[in-house]
C-alpha cells in the first residue's frame, strides 16, 4: 500500500495493479480494491488474479482491436516476448485505435487508398483516388458496351430508356446495403462457415422481400406513368411495367448476393473486406441491372 501511494501522483491509473514473478516477468493482476480489503501479512500471491489480459508488443493493433473490447478492463498490461511489462493500453487507447480503424474502413468504402487531409497537395489526393478510379472507369465503360449491345431493344421501345436508372439504382442501393451489414458482420473472426451460410441466406430473403415489395410497388406506378403521361394503352404501358418491376426484383435479389458474397470472398483470401468498396459493388450491380434489365426488355413482347 505504501508503495501503491508513492506511486499514484506519477499514475493515472491506479485502480489495476501488475505483479511480477522474482524474475520481474508478468504474473497477473491485482485490484486495487482487493488490496485495501487484504491484510497485511496476505501473501500478494493470493490476491494475484492470473488469468488476467495481457497483449504482446509484437501484435498488430487491427488484429487485436476486438480482444481489446471484449476484455472490458480499464487498463491491459503490453509484454515483450520474455513476457516482461513495457506498459500498458488504457480504455482511452482503444476508444482512439477503435475510431483510427473505422475511419480507415471508411475511406476504403469511398474507395480510397489512404487517408486524406486537409492541407495534401494535389498529386498525393490524386495518387490516393486513381486506382480505384481507373477500374471503375474500366467496369463502367463494360456496362456501356451491355447498354450498346441491347440497342435494338431500344430502338424498339425507347420508353424502356427512362426507368433505366430506377433498376441501377436501386441495386447499387442494394448491394451497399448488404455490403455493410457484412463487413460489420466479418468483424466478429469467430463467425463459423455454417453461421456465414446462415446470412447469406437471411440477405438473400431480405433482398426478396424488398423486391417483391417494391417491384409490385414500381408495376403499379410505371404501367399508370405510361398510362397517363405517355398515352401508352394500359396493355401495352403495364407490359413495360412488368418488366421494370420484374427486372427491379431480380436486380435486387442479385444485389444482396454481390454485396454478401464479395466481401465474404475477400475475406476468405486474406483480404480487407472493406477493399470491396461502395464504389466497386456499385459498379458490378450496375452491370447486373443493365444486363437483367435490357435482357428482360429484349425478350418479353414490349413492342
Amino acid at each position: 500500500m505504501r508503495e501503491v501511494i508513492r506511486q499514484a501522483p506519477e499514475n493515472d491509473n491506479i485502480n489495476t495493479i501488475y505483479a511480477v514473478d522474482g524474475d520481474g516477468l508478468y504474473a497477473g493482476a491485482i485490484t486495487l480494491k482487493d488490496l485495501i480489503i487484504a491484510r497485511g501479512h496476505t501473501p500478494l500471491d493470493e490476491i494475484v488474479k492470473k488469468g488476467y489480459p495481457s497483449l504482446f508488443a509484437e501484435d498488430k493493433i487491427a488484429d487485436t482491436i476486438e480482444q481489446l473490447k471484449d476484455y472490458s478492463e480499464d487498463s491491459i498490461p503490453v509484454l515483450d516476448a520474455s513476457r516482461k511489462i513495457v506498459g500498458i493500453v488504457t480504455a482511452d487507447d482503444i476508444v482512439e485505435a477503435v475510431d483510427r480503424e473505422m475511419g480507415d474502413d471508411y475511406e476504403k468504402l469511398a474507395g480510397l487508398t489512404a487517408e486524406e487531409d486537409l492541407h495534401e497537395s494535389l498529386p498525393d489526393s490524386m495518387k490516393k483516388r486513381l486506382p480505384w478510379l481507373v477500374l471503375l472507369l474500366g467496369l463502367g465503360m463494360v456496362v456501356s458496351g451491355v447498354v450498346g449491345a441491347f440497342e435494338a431493344v431500344v430502338a424498339q421501345v425507347a420508353v424502356v430508356v427512362c426507368f433505366q436508372f430506377l433498376i441501377l439504382d436501386m441495386a447499387g442501393n442494394v448491394g451497399t446495403q448488404s455490403l455493410a451489414v457484412t463487413i460489420r458482420v466479418l468483424m466478429d473472426e469467430e463467425i463459423s462457415g455454417r453461421e456465414k451460410l446462415q446470412f447469406v441466406l437471411k440477405e438473400m430473403r431480405v433482398g426478396c422481400a424488398n423486391g417483391l415489395l417494391l417491384g409490385g410497388l414500381s408495376f403499379a406506378c410505371v404501367g399508370l406513368y405510361l398510362h397517363f403521361a405517355k398515352g401508352l394503352p394500359f396493355a401495352g404501358g403495364y407490359i413495360v411495367a412488368g418488366c421494370v418491376g420484374l427486372s427491379l426484383f431480380l436486380a435486387m435479389v442479385i444485389s444482396s448476393l454481390v454485396g454478401t458474397v464479395v466481401p465474404m470472398l475477400f475475406h476468405k483470401i486474406r483480404v480487407d473486406p472493406a477493399v470491396a468498396s461502395g464504389p466497386l459493388i456499385t459498379t458490378v450491380n450496375d452491370l447486373v441491372a443493365v444486363v437483367t434489365y435490357y435482357g428482360l426488355a429484349g425478350l418479353l413482347p414490349v413492342g
